[in-house]
């Protein structure tokens, strides 16, 4: 399995841990060193800086985050308050994304979010849905500041302070930045021109935005063109919430363009309403095409690293890391060429998705298919399975240090919630010309059996293969479950294969 689920080392009420983060450079290549021989970016004095920048400070040696301490940004002549990061305050009711009393790895649900969380914990509004988040993360020898989004703004200059407490270095005191001269910098002087039809973004600041989420708030709320935002190589750790149609995001590299931030539903519970705050990446709109970078969550539990709730939506050469429900859907979607890797239901499927030349990689069901009537489900062509022969993370403990290791079943539809129409009668999760690797004799289930009518549900397979292409023995197929046959099914076999048919949309890529 990837090792892309990082350890976490949660040294304050606030928190950081280890992220691959890029070297810290100003816009204009250089980097300037502070008092205590500290480094700063943007530099002391840096001129056209993007308005979505992180700060960031290296150290000497790696520092330590404090627990009390302000982070403040100021505009320089008129002394305004801009920003403001109280170092007094967590990041999140659980910091370390685990629920109270789970620390023993028990699974259980977190309480859903309180009334006044927002004022509690750290919270920073991201597409306009607020979100719990780290306001500072530690890699290395560099500490990454990250204000609240959309505070600053174009054609202003900036003076930053960092109380001394804020944060610390073993063997000596951090100075902090005290006085309104120390770290100053100077933004751009406007935004992309209006009808702009592409921007860049490089984490170290040379293009037109920093983060991926500042280039989409800069997009029309409605376009007719195709808005195309390209990702420089970099790692940008931040969470992104995309709400505008017709976007094109497309990475320099498929594995060296890393989009990814910890998030689950203990680090950001539930409200009860809105949209998930558990997810990394939230795609919620119509006519987006994701291509060729690589979304991660870097927490474990109830993690999508991706959802996509739309129409005619497009994924395409890309690596999705999550960990429980690493993929939901809702609308229709063209998955071709990409990976997917979670830790069971790594499919949450409410959408019409049509993958295809894809992998599915994870530990327990594969999916958990929740096709609604009326719309087609989970339809895989050409595409590869494998179980990973792993415990749950979650699950190891030091009194189960072998954790569970689930069974690999391509979907199940267990009892969820009371009576028999407490189900999902109509799902649909067809495989044709798949391979597989691991999957449990039986293929599907459990299946609820309270009485549920399982007429309308289509888990279907045709020409189920290992990975050396030889056919799979399916005589132990659950019932539930059909084979389909080359002559009598020939049609059936020919609809499911077309994405135009299952999507009820021709999938253009650009």
């Amino acid at each position: 399995m990837r090792s892309f689920f990082i350890s976490s080392v949660f040294l304050a009420a606030v928190g950081c841990f280890a992220i691959p983060l890029l070297e810290a450079t100003a816009p204009n290549g250089t980097v300037a060193a502070a008092p205590g021989g500290l480094v700063t970016f943007p530099a002391a004095g840096a001129k056209d800086v993007n308005i979505d920048t992180t700060l960031k400070i290296t150290f000497p040696s790696a520092p330590s985050i404090g627990k009390t301490g302000l982070i403040e940004i100021f505009e320089v002549g008129t002394d305004k308050l801009v920003d403001t990061l109280d170092m007094k305050k967590p990041s999140s009711p659980n910091p370390s994304g685990r629920a109270p009393g789970s620390a023993s790895g028990a699974t259980r649900s977190p309480p859903p979010a309180g009334p006044n969380d927002n004022e509690l914990y750290q919270t920073t509004f991201v597409g306009g849905i607020d979100f719990h988040f780290f306001p500072v993360i530690v890699n290395g020898n560099v500490a990454t500041l990250y204000p609240h989004n959309n505070k600053l703004a174009y054609g202003k200059s900036y003076y930053v302070k960092v109380a001394p407490e804020a944060l610390s270095v073993a063997g000596g005191r951090f100075p902090g930045f005290t006085t309104n001269s120390a770290w100053t910098f100077s933004t751009k002087a406007a935004a992309p021109a209006p009808g702009t039809a592409k921007v860049t973004v490089a984490a170290d600041g040379s293009a037109d935005f920093t983060t991926l989420q500042g280039a989409v708030d800069w997009a029309p709320e409605k376009s007719a063109q195709k808005i195309h935002i390209h990702l420089m190589n970099g790692n940008y750790t931040e969470l992104v919430y995309i709400n505008k149609d017709n976007l094109v995001i497309k990475g320099e590299s498929r594995d060296k363009t890393i989009v990814g931030y910890p998030n689950n539903s203990a680090f950001n519970p539930s409200k009860g309403r809105g949209p998930s705050r558990r997810v990394a990446f939230s795609v919620y709109s119509d006519g987006v095409q994701l291509s060729s970078f690589t979304i991660n969550n870097y927490f474990i539990g109830q993690a999508e690293g991706l959802l996509i709730q739309g129409e005619r939506n497009i994924v395409d050469h890309m690596d999705i890391n999550g960990s429980g429900d690493a993929f939901t859907t809702r609308g229709s979607i063209y998955f071709a060429d990409s990976k997917l890797t979670g830790h069971g239901d790594t499919v949450l499927g409410y959408a019409a998705v049509f993958f295809v030349r894809s992998e599915i990689e994870c530990m327990g069901p594969f999916t958990w298919t929740r096709t609604p009537q009326g719309s087609h489900g989970n339809i895989f062509v050409n595409s590869t399975f494998t179980a990973l022969n792993e415990p749950l993370p979650w699950s190891v403990t030091e009194g189960n240090p072998r954790g569970q290791i689930p069974k690999a079943v391509f979907s199940r539809l267990p009892q969820n919630g009371r009576g028999a129409t407490a189900n999902f009668p109509y799902a649909e999760m067809v495989l044709i010309n798949c391979k597989t690797k691991g999957v449990a004799p039986e293929g599907w289930g459990p299946i609820a059996s309270n009485g549920f009518d399982t007429s309308n549900v289509h888990f279907w397979e045709y020409n189920t293969m290992d990975m050396a292409g030889k056919a799979v023995d399916t005589s132990r197929r659950t019932p539930v479950s059909k084979q389909l046959n080359a002559q009598t099914d020939a049609k059936t076999i020919a609809d499911y294969s077309n994405p135009e048919f299952v999507l009820g949309f021709k999938p253009e890529i650009l």
